[in-house]
């Protein structure tokens, strides 16, 4: 990011509070920043605030006179690398979709060369009417990069989609863009996603209700910046198409550690987000199974522990990524499974978070390294989680 020209469009928005903290991020990773305000904007954060911490005047109309300065679209346009807007109202959205152009901001959108990136801030239905979803398939089909708006509660105290990203996610974006699909060109990465099952008999399995959809969105992070991404993926509907992405199909926990400790050492970075079965039958049966007016016990033995064999067999330069999904005493239970599997990050979520884990497209998580600070994520989609856990390790692999 540093040396990097990033103009920052800011609309009315209650989410206009979060650009202070974006312009400070940026700034503090050595970004030059310049910011254009609409109007109403200025009803939500001052130009003052915006300019202190950019340390760059804000421009909010054409035509200055108390200074008589001419602030140009066009001058802007042509200084920038990117141009965020953020918050992106529906107005705004809708006017940059048609090309309207009635402020200071949308001129210097339709004259920006650089590339643009929006973040929606709305209420739900707002946000999810045919109207708002067509403007920004358009805008996306214009070339212009969306950071999707997240779930959470909203100004009206409703609660769905519509919530701007938070500023530390949208930094990241930006920060991933830069790094323009690189910073892991040469490494290798090991992902594991879905669930296991196990076998009780030809038709029957203990199994579990994970989707596969996290590991899925780390792969697809890992590989969209240049990684060698090796994929074991447990039973799952989901399909993947990307040239740096090999797909290996599993189907019970000794499959995928078999899968999984071929490939390891050969790996710089290890993501085990799959749900591994803890237990499986102490037997199978190869004849389906029949009803009988008796009880039927099963017999459970311990699964292989495929993080804790990595975590042994590890070298320094390797990072190992695990996941660990609670329900009680979580972040206690987090970090005695970092410390006692030897990992250098652990993902928590909880059962107890609405929207969160299993089959949803949103996670809320903490991510803790190894020196035991956390990151805390509100409630987004797993593909920006993914991003954000990719970014962490682009920033260890670095140091």
């Amino acid at each position: 990011m540093k040396g990097k020209k990033v103009l920052l469009g800011v609309t009315g928005s209650i989410a206009a509070y979060k650009t202070a903290i974006l312009v400070r991020l940026l700034v503090k990773a050595g970004a030059e920043v310049k910011v254009i305000m609409t109007p109403s904007a200025v009803d939500f954060i001052t130009p003052l605030t915006l300019a202190t911490l950019s340390k760059n005047p804000v421009g909010v109309n054409y035509f200055n006179p108390d200074n008589g300065v001419w602030d140009s679209h066009v001058s802007y346009g042509l200084w920038a690398d990117v141009m965020i807007v953020a918050p992106a109202t529906a107005d705004t959205l809708s006017k940059m979709a048609h090309g309207i152009c009635d402020n200071l901001l949308l001129a210097t959108y339709l004259s920006a060369r650089c590339p643009v990136f929006f973040a929606p801030a709305m209420d739900l239905d707002m946000y999810l009417h045919p109207a708002t979803q067509n403007n920004i398939q358009k805008l996306i089909s214009y070339g212009n990069k969306l950071i999707p708006s997240g779930n959470g509660e909203l100004a009206s105290g409703l609660y769905g989609e519509g919530r701007m990203e938070e500023a530390e996610v949208v930094f990241e974006v930006l920060n991933n863009f830069f790094l323009n699909g690189k910073s892991l060109k040469g490494k290798k990465a090991l992902v594991t996603a879905g669930p296991t099952y196990e076998a009780i008999d030809p038709v029957r399995f203990i199994g579990n209700r994970s989707s596969g959809k996290m590991g899925f969105a780390l792969a697809q992070s890992l590989a969209n910046l240049g990684a060698e991404v090796t994929l074991v993926s447990g039973p799952t509907s989901i399909q993947i198409s990307h040239p740096l992405i090999k797909r290996v199909n599993v189907e019970s926990a000794e499959q995928m550690f078999v899968a999984c400790l071929s490939e390891f050492k050969k790996m710089d970075v290890v993501v085990m987000a799959a749900a591994v079965a803890d237990y499986k039958p102490s037997f199978e049966v190869h004849e389906k199974i029949k009803k009988k007016n008796i009880d039927l016990s099963l017999s459970l033995v311990q699964t292989k522990d495929i993080l804790k064999t990595m975590g042994e067999q590890k070298s320094a330069t390797q990072l190992l990524v695990g996941f660990a999904l609670e329900t009680e005493n979580e972040l206690e239970n987090a970090k005695v499974k970092l410390a006692k599997k030897n990992l250098d990050f652990i993902v928590l979520n909880s059962l107890n978070d609405k929207g969160a884990g299993f089959n949803f497209d949103t996670n809320k998580v903490t991510i803790i390294n190894r020196a035991g600070k956390e990151f805390l994520l509100p409630m987004k989609s797993k593909a920006a989680i993914a991003d954000y856990i990719v970014a962490l390790l682009v920033d260890a692999i670095s140091k």
